[in-house]
């Protein structure tokens, strides 16, 4: 055979290198490439929506060179989860109650809405990083621990405030008023509706349920937990609330 017509080794070696990956895709991967681009993928599609196949076609590679990065697929939802928690900025803490609860929620808040579709996994994966996936957890019990709990009262109010922050964020994303407030003349009809049908308070309270402002409901909201949370420690704990 002509020499001419034979692959060299390095062209060979090039070839069985490229073999499963899509032509001209980068083959260089880290965990944190995948990562990124699983995050994107969640933002865009939801996390019902992300696959391996479908992160795959997104990086270029074959779906099989995802598992010398991720395990499987929950171990990549646990990163996510992990990634939105580290973009947490943890802010100093001053030793006020009030203030530093406020803070610490709204460093989570900012976080949560810059990527809203991946909130949803805070409730359900485990975070396993001790290095940086509890660092917010360890804030806010160090918060409530200052103000006199013990550990597993901490732990009931760092609970309930952080099923508050998860919930007000999905809400957020994905929930409009109750009613239309664009059309003035239907919202009136559906007032006069609701009064004949013996729900005179839900009636009287229409114009306010036809608006939403988050930012308003957030404040709202966090104000009553932290009021609270003040009362209950003010009372020692020996207050049934």
């Amino acid at each position: 055979m002509n020499s001419r017509h034979m692959p060299s080794r390095k062209s060979a070696a090039a070839g069985a290198r490229s073999r499963g990956r899509p032509p001209g895709s980068d083959p260089v991967l880290s965990r944190d490439r995948v990562l990124d681009v699983a995050v994107r993928l969640v933002e865009k599609l939801g996390v019902d929506g992300l696959s391996m196949r479908k992160l795959a076609a997104e990086l270029g590679v074959d779906s099989m060179s995802l598992y010398n990065h991720v395990a499987n697929k929950d171990a990549l939802l646990d990163g996510i989860a992990e990634r939105l928690v580290l973009s947490i900025e943890i802010p100093e803490r001053t030793g006020d109650l009030r203030n530093d609860l406020m803070a610490l929620a709204n460093a989570f808040r900012a976080a949560a809405v810059r990527r809203p579709q991946a909130v949803s996994l805070l409730l359900t994966r485990e975070l396993r990083s001790f290095a940086g996936g509890l660092a917010s957890a360890e804030a806010a019990l160090a918060i409530l621990a200052e103000a006199g709990l013990d550990p597993d009262k901490a732990v009931h109010a760092f609970r309930t405030a952080f099923a508050f922050l998860v919930g007000t964020v999905l809400r957020e994303v994905s929930v409009g008023p109750t009613f239309s407030g664009q059309n003035l003349g239907d919202l009136a009809h559906r007032r006069a509706e609701l009064e004949s049908a013996g729900m005179p308070f839900v009636a009287a309270a229409s114009p306010h349920l036809a608006v939403i402002d988050h930012m308003v409901e957030f404040d709202f909201g966090l104000s009553l937990l932290i009021a609270g949370l003040e009362n209950y420690v003010s009372g020692g704990g020996s207050r049934r609330i």
